[in-house]
């Protein structure tokens, strides 16, 4: 399992070249700012698109956009980098030992020395303080549902070492934000809602499995378990499973929303959305490939586009 040391410049090895961090952060901050995986910006969007789902279909459910809206979502999308960053750094402190054993994840400050624990531990508590201040702006229902996703949060780290699904619960913290934003927008968490959020957790088991198959190798090696490795050669048909899971979830969604009271061209055109996703889904599949690593991972960032076109969608049917 002999892998490549970290580079001269500490950058991490599966960051995004060209990444404003390496290039333009100061070099003090470059090592905290890695590991709020700053330099690869696909989590974040990940996090952050279901609670901008959240907010959309809540919006077509009641049918009352207010300019309180346009706070939720900004506060959504600067919460979820802190609180990406916060889940991350937590992520690397509890992962640190297998870190340092995995070709791609031994560059990543912690494991290759660029920070010490204690100093992860300071700048998780700082980002989670400053999401907590946010998360005070909104409705007292969508507050008590940002401090309960910290169970989530908390346990994620230490899920792929007691079962085969640790793609679950991570589907589980990073979808809580479209109940979040929905409870920020209505006071309070309804059927589509959950629906929505079940939506999103089936798609994160399609884009973490592949993700996932970068590393099945050393994770055999050091005891590591993930859905990539337990579907193995069949993993392409369980893929198209959560695709229809994904497509089939969402549709339920924006019907149960819509019908009550948009009309029927605002109905269809929040439904194109999932339809596209799904289009957008099995491109990907064509090109699975799980020898290639360097494709799992492009096909894995392909997923900020995957999750924002039924949010195009939703927003378009909002304004028929």
């Amino acid at each position: 399992m002999q892998g490549s040391s970290p580079t001269p410049d500490g950058q991490v090895s599966d960051a995004v070249d060209g990444n404003w961090v390496d290039r333009w952060a100061p070099a003090p901050m470059r090592p905290y700012l890695r590991l709020s995986r700053a330099d690869r910006p696909i989590g974040t969007w990940l996090l952050l698109i279901p609670c901008w789902w959240g907010l959309a279909l809540a919006t077509l459910w009641d049918q009352s956009p207010r300019w309180e809206d346009a706070w939720i979502a900004i506060g959504c999308a600067l919460g979820a980098w802190l609180m990406r960053g916060a889940g991350c750094t937590w992520n690397d402190i509890a992962d640190r030992e297998y870190d340092a054993q995995v070709e791609r994840t031994r560059s990543r400050p912690i494991p290759s020395g660029q920070i010490s624990v204690r100093q992860a531990f300071v700048w998780m508590v700082a980002q989670a303080l400053l999401a907590f201040g946010i998360l005070l702006t909104f409705h007292w229902v969508a507050i008590l549902l940002g401090i309960g996703s910290l169970v989530l949060v908390a346990i994620y780290p230490f899920a792929k070492r007691f079962t085969w699904w640790p793609q679950v619960f991570l589907g589980l913290a990073f979808n809580w934000g479209a109940l979040l934003a929905w409870a920020a927008h209505t006071g309070d968490v309804q059927s589509p809602a959950i629906l929505l959020y079940l939506a999103g957790i089936v798609w994160t088991l399609f884009y973490d499995t592949i993700y996932a198959h970068q590393d099945t190798e050393d994770d055999a090696l050091i005891g590591v378990k993930s859905t990539a490795r337990l579907f193995g050669d069949a993993s392409a048909s369980w893929l198209k499973y959560f695709i229809i899971g994904t497509v089939a979830l969402m549709a339920m969604a924006i019907i149960q929303a819509g019908m009550p009271r948009s009309n029927i061209m605002a109905l269809v055109l929040a439904l194109a959305g999932p339809w596209a996703m799904g289009w957008h889904m099995t491109w990907q599949l064509r090109g699975f490939d799980p020898s290639d690593g360097a494709k799992m991972l492009q096909l894995f960032r392909a997923n900020r586009d995957t999750g924002l076109i039924p949010l195009i969608c939703l927003v378009i049917a909002l304004l028929v």
